[in-house]
């Protein structure tokens, strides 16, 4: 591998359509589906210009099955993973290519959501750790997320700091 080099994506976006999960012959679970993000820029008319860009990602093992039972369409998601790109010859032997997005863990977001349904989501469990010990963590609350009567209430709309 070459030293220097990274390959790591973050996107904030809504979700096109629901995860469609199936599983390969290993049992191994795999969710696809297209996530978009939005960008406005201010053209040279002064107006301006939305443009939306489509994403396809890929999820593997528990992730995909979580992302399957838990994202919905046009749902707000954060997500991290790595760029591939795939390429094979079609019936016709034209040589295709495909870019898309292995997604190793994601965050669902959003203004009204059920607090016990706010989680992250890892798929590679050589990940060590999400967050880092740092003071800001060392002053939040600890919740038992396996005693939901003990979950805070949400009546307020999150703030989501994007």
């Amino acid at each position: 591998m070459q030293k220097g080099s990274v390959n790591k994506v973050v996107l904030v976006g809504h979700l096109g359509g629901d995860p469609e999960t199936r599983y390969a012959a290993s049992g191994t679970a795999f969710a696809k589906f297209n996530l978009a993000t939005n960008e406005s820029k201010r053209g040279a008319d002064g107006e301006n210009q939305d443009k939306t860009e489509w994403h396809r990602i890929i999820m593997f093992g528990k992730s995909a099955e979580l992302a399957g039972e838990l994202l919905k369409k046009g749902q707000l998601v954060y997500l991290e993973g790595r760029i591939q790109t795939r390429n094979w010859e079609d019936r016709d032997g034209v040589k295709r290519y495909t870019t898309e997005i292995i997604s190793y863990m994601f965050t669902m977001l959003g203004r009204k959501i059920d607090y016990t349904e706010r989680q992250d989501y890892v798929l590679d469990s050589d990940v060590d750790a999400i967050f880092d010990d740092d003071d800001d963590e060392k002053d939040a609350p600890s919740i038992d997320s396996n005693n939901k009567d003990n979950l805070p209430s949400l009546d307020e709309e999150e703030d989501v700091p994007f």
